[in-house]
């Protein structure tokens, strides 16, 4: 091991190309510990959660490989190849793997996620260690773990920027776990070039590196065929539409419901019945106040409240909050989806904003007559912020003093207590609430509250808007009777400082 590599002219070439190297290995690393956490929130749900024992697991498992570097005496460049090889191929192939393992054995998910987990973490945890052995030959020990820390935590930031705002947008999970695999093998092929003169079975390990290099430029190439595979499996019908976005994983399907819109595999509408859903969302609210003239939507990016809406011809402007320009555009641009909304985001009257809706309604603004609520169920906290009294109190100052607020608030009867909190929170910043439920058959029987300064009264007969399809003046009332398997039980306000909605929702839609 005294000896230099011949391919260096000197020391500093090699320490050069080796930090290098600890700058990739420190970027491949952070993709896979933040794919293996992006992952499981999206199919897990509970984003804090997931994150949290998914990092932990992983620098627990760094530490492990850290501390079995200690045994490893001999051909440090040979065990740094293997290594770089092994964890190019299972870091790399992780997000394919996961994806697939969820469509076909979802009962297998997690232990293979923690499963890869660990082993990813112990290799990674290995490398940095090995490079450091390897470049006291070349580096001053003053200097090594300063240079060393230095580009291990660069190639860290790098990622950290790139993989939400550029990676994840432009190449989805499974082509940008595949390319850091292949960042990875390169690494090691770098080492055998360097090491070439001091490696042993030389041959064997060029071809380690040319079967693993292999591996993952078939699977890159292939990665639509990968994801398309696993899809299909999972959502059942015919994948028209799928893009990966930084805030969420978009599909649209075609079968026998029609068109269905998934958010992060939980499903959002079907084209049979969302009718029903968005009528329910938004007439009751609408024709209660009377003559309202401008309007804001929270969510719903799909543009299909905002077509419920716009059957008033009161209404002068309705402004459309959605965080993922992603959504609106699929839905304005995409023909056939913005044939079911029937083109109401390109109104005119329409206004789109892509922003964060609680940052938002941070900012000073216009009041609203109605403002309907339309987010995701509370599956992770970084949806149920939108459900904490902190959230409720700006909606508040932006509701006119005759105005109405509407909120889809999941279901009465499978999530009962999640249904009533969101009730007591709206009351616990001084709004009155009136709940009320509908059938929806993809979803069951689903639940809304409208939320206002004055009691709410129920609209006259002549308050609908003509052409509706499922409610009526006579139909209306029944939304508002609950009968006892869905009446109100005592609940907790949920606030920032707890998100105890988060955790009710999950045990509750966790019971089915």
């Amino acid at each position: 091991m005294s000896a230099r590599p011949a391919a260096a002219s000197g020391p500093q070439p090699v320490a050069i190309a080796l930090l290098a190297s600890v700058f990739v290995v420190a970027a491949c690393g952070l993709v896979y510990e933040l794919s293996a956490a992006a992952l499981s929130s999206y199919l897990l749900g509970d984003s804090v959660l997931q994150f949290s024992t998914v990092i932990g697991t992983y620098l627990f498992a760094m530490g492990v490989g850290s501390w079995l570097s200690r045994y490893f005496d001999r051909q440090l460049p040979a065990h740094f190849l293997r290594i770089e090889l092994l964890v190019a191929l299972i870091g790399g192939g992780m997000p394919a793997l996961l994806f697939i393992a969820n469509a076909y054995v979802p009962g297998a998910f997690r232990l293979l996620l923690y499963g890869m987990v660990l082993v990813v973490g112990a290799l990674v945890g290995l490398e940095i260690p090995l490079v450091m052995r390897i470049l006291r030959r070349n580096v001053a020990l003053k200097e090594l773990v300063s240079q060393v820390l230095t580009f291990d935590y660069l190639g860290a930031l790098a990622v950290s920027i790139a993989f939400p705002l550029l990676l994840v947008p432009q190449l989805g999970m499974i082509r940008t776990g595949l390319l850091f695999g292949l960042m990875n093998a390169a690494v090691a092929v770098w080492a055998l070039w360097l090491f070439r003169h001091e490696l042993r079975r030389v041959g064997a390990h060029a071809t380690a590196c040319a079967l693993v290099l292999l591996a993952l430029a078939a699977a890159f190439v292939l990665a639509d065929r990968i994801t398309t595979l696993a899809e299909d499996k999972f959502y059942q019908d015919r994948i028209v539409f799928s893009a990966t976005s930084p805030y969420q994983r978009i599909v649209v399907t075609h079968g026998n419901a029609g068109y269905r819109l998934f958010l992060n595999g939980n499903l959002q509408f079907a084209e049979r019945d969302e009718y029903r859903y968005h009528e329910a969302l938004v007439h009751p609210a609408m024709a209660a106040h009377g003559a309202p003239k401008k309007v804001a939507v929270l969510g719903g990016g799909d543009g299909m409240a905002v077509r419920e809406i716009l059957k008033y011809p009161s209404v002068e402007s309705v402004t459309l909050v959605e965080l993922d320009p992603n959504m609106t555009r699929l839905f304005t641009e995409h023909e056939t989806l913005a044939a079911l909304n029937g083109g109401s985001l390109k109104s005119p009257k329409v206004r789109i904003v892509n922003a964060d809706a609680f940052q938002w309604l941070q900012q000073p603004g216009d009041m609203f007559d109605v403002i309907v609520v339309d987010f995701p169920d509370p599956t992770n906290f970084a949806i149920g912020k939108l459900y904490t009294s902190s959230f409720y109190a700006l909606l508040d100052k932006r509701l006119s003093a005759s105005g109405y607020a509407v909120i889809q608030t999941t279901s009465p009867l499978i999530a009962r207590k999640s249904f009533w909190t969101v009730a007591e929170t709206l009351e616990s910043v001084g709004l009155q609430v009136a709940p009320y439920h509908a059938h929806v058959p993809s979803f069951g029987e689903w639940g809304y509250i409208i939320a206002s300064h004055r009691p709410y009264r129920l609209p006259g007969a002549s308050a609908l808007p003509q052409g509706l399809r499922f409610l009526s003046a006579e139909s209306l009332p029944l939304l508002f009777d609950f009968p006892l398997d869905m009446s109100r039980v005592p609940a907790e306000v949920n606030r920032l400082s707890n998100q105890v909605l988060v955790t009710t929702y999950e045990q509750e839609w966790g019971k089915r």
